[in-house]
């Protein structure tokens, strides 16, 4: 896919995924750290449920969530500086 073609697919919030080789993509300066955490089964199944209906894997849309409340209580809890 040419480049220009690129642009305008995403200008147009096309999903671009099948044009990426992702099997290198990194995420730059984000170390990354394993953790369990135990959830009740009514929760797994329904992520496991959420994350067949966008396609995606039950860690992914967990990560989403987590980030999505996490920003979300940032920009309304400004961190005083300290």
């Amino acid at each position: 896919m040419k480049a220009n073609d690129f642009e305008q697919q995403f200008d147009e919030n096309s999903d671009l995924t099948a044009a990426l080789d992702l099997s290198k993509a990194r995420r730059v300066l984000q170390t990354q750290k394993r953790v369990n955490v135990d959830f009740p089964t009514w929760m797994i199944e329904s992520l496991d449920r959420e994350a067949s209906k966008l396609g995606v894997t039950r860690q992914s849309i967990i990560k989403v969530w987590l980030a999505e409340r996490l920003e979300k209580s940032a920009l309304s809890h400004p961190s005083s500086g300290t």
